[in-house]
């Protein structure tokens, strides 16, 4: 037992002595590291994630970016007129190529006819333009003859805020008085003859730039000198001046002074008469007007040769649903000088006037314009319309029916209704229509409304159905009326209708061949009693452009 003791006892004390003993080495000997071996750490292996692809799912949705395109429209205001071939008047802003034309063809009835036109200048500093046209046809009845010479100029000097403008021109036109029983009389044909000289002048000035307090102005000066050989000479003065002054986008001031001084002498009357027919008018209107509501209020004090009236002005256009329906409404007034120059304008056949009378029309109106689409547009208007002082044309009974007078009639009304639409599809196709309704009544002095037409229909076509190719057409069509006969008999004459057609070929760029077909229908209608048309005529040549 002791034994078992004294061993592990020895044990524990002898390494207690060792350790005191390496507790006290030499603390002067320097500390030394000794590197068996380098330690180079290294990252572990990266593990790669695959990726297992999946498929898209498709988006089945449309996406709907609203717009709104407004339809590429334009508005005309139709009026009927007879198939002829006119020379053209270039737009003096543009720079159309080609300016320079020749126009030559001839037709049956014996019908020559020669146009031509001639452009100068670049169209940005100055443009003149000269135009003319020669036609002339003899019928199948005696002294149903007739002849037009034309020859105008028109030019342009633009600078830097202004342009000014003028025109001169002169025409001639020759009609007969072939409307008698020519189994009961005979003239001569100098005797008959209805020779109308017309000369223009014309200058004006306009701003084209506004200025810094937004005023725009148009001034213009006319001189015209008219005359029927040996009949009758007429010479007017026409001084317009329109000022516009605008404030902000929507109100706009206008203002227009008019003089309309008129010299009239006959010289075939067995008393003849010198009439001064004069009319001067100021027009002030406030106009409003944004995209969806216009308004124009105003009025215009008139003298009608010193006696004073005043004239509504007031007219407004609301937009009903956009880009599709406007209402237009208005109470307007306006006065129709009845010079020798106007008159005859209508009726060729006119007698010498022994006076000279102007027309005081009042109207009333309602009405729709409607957008259909991108190409077709609507028109309809309903009018109250009164007249003082309209006249009448009449056939002169006393003179054996070959030509006419006027009846002024003090006071009449007429319910007026028109209607028009069209097609157009930019400059390639287009295709309008029209329809006027004429109600007079009331009248006192007058027991019909001699010569006025109730119906007129017009419609025109023109289609370039090829590159190359032009077709046109043209209708009109009229309701018969009353005229008065000898013995101051009431009678009526029948309607008429008169389509034409045409064609332009372009062989090259120099040469086009053309035709038109007048009265197709071949109704030898008379528009004035005893005075019948052409019946079917046509008309062919070349155009040289260059």
């Amino acid at each position: 037992m002791n034994r078992y003791i004294f061993y592990p006892l020895a044990t524990i004390v002898f390494c207690l002595f060792a350790t005191s003993g390496f507790a006290q080495r030499d603390s002067t000997k320097r500390t030394t590291i000794d590197i068996t071996s380098s330690y180079k750490p290294v990252l572990r292996n990266a593990v790669k994630i695959n990726f297992s692809a999946s498929q898209l799912i498709a988006d089945t949705s449309k996406t709907v970016a609203p717009y709104n395109v407004p339809a590429q429209n334009l508005f005309y205001s139709y009026q009927p007129i007879s198939l002829k071939p006119l020379a053209l008047q270039q737009d003096t802003n543009l720079y159309l190529g080609d300016r320079n034309f020749i126009k030559a063809g001839f037709g049956n009835f014996s019908t020559p006819y020669v146009s031509a036109g001639f452009s100068f200048g670049d169209g940005k500093t100055s443009l003149v333009n000269l135009y003319g046209d020669y036609i002339s046809s003899k019928g199948k009845i005696k002294y149903q003859d007739f002849t037009e010479f034309n020859v105008k100029a028109k030019g342009s000097y633009f600078m830097a805020k202004n342009e000014v403008y003028g025109s001169a021109g002169i025409s001639s036109r020759d009609n007969y008085l072939y409307g008698y029983d020519h189994s009961l009389h005979n003239y001569s044909k100098d005797s008959l003859r209805q020779q109308f000289t017309d000369v223009n002048l014309m200058a004006g000035i306009k701003n084209t730039v506004k200025g810094d307090y937004g005023i725009s102005y148009d001034p213009t000066v006319t001189v015209d000198i008219f005359s029927n050989k040996n009949k009758v000479s007429e010479s007017s003065l026409i001084v317009n001046a329109p000022v516009k002054k605008t404030f902000g986008e929507n109100f706009a001031l206008d203002v227009t002074a008019k003089a309309d001084i008129t010299s009239y002498t006959s010289k075939d009357l067995a008393s003849n008469v010198k009439v001064n027919n004069n009319v001067v008018q100021i027009a002030p209107s406030l106009v409003y007007a944004s995209p969806k509501f216009t308004i124009n209020g105003g009025i215009i004090p008139t003298w009608d040769n010193g006696k004073f009236e005043w004239l509504p002005n007031i007219y407004a256009e609301a937009q009903i649903q956009q880009n599709v329906f406007k209402f237009q409404a208005g109470w307007v007034g306006r006065y129709t000088k009845n010079t020798y120059h106007n008159l005859t304008d209508i009726n060729p056949y006119l007698l010498t006037l022994a006076g000279q009378t102007n027309t005081k029309e009042i109207e009333y109106y309602g009405g729709i314009k409607a957008t259909v689409g991108k190409h077709f547009n609507f028109n309809a208007k309903a009018a109250w319309v009164t007249f003082n002082n309209l006249p009448f044309f009449i056939n002169d009974t006393t003179a054996n029916g070959k030509g006419f007078k006027i009846s002024n009639e003090a006071k009449v009304n007429d319910l007026r209704i028109h209607a028009d639409i069209s097609y157009i599809n930019q400059d390639k196709f287009t295709l309008t229509g029209g329809l006027t309704l004429n109600g007079y009544t009331g009248m006192q002095s007058n027991a019909k409304a001699w010569n006025t037409l109730p119906v007129e229909v017009t419609g025109s076509l023109r289609w370039w159905a090829f590159k190359q190719v032009l077709l046109k057409s043209d209708f009109y069509a009229f309701a018969g009326s009353n005229y008065l006969a000898a013995g101051n008999n009431a009678y009526r004459f029948t309607g008429g209708t008169d389509l034409s057609a045409g064609a332009e070929f372009k062989i090259n760029k120099m040469f086009s061949a053309w035709f038109d077909v007048n009265n197709i229908l071949n109704n030898k209608y008379q528009r004035w009693h005893n005075y019948e048309v052409y019946g079917l005529n046509f008309l062919g040549g070349v155009r040289v452009t260059f």
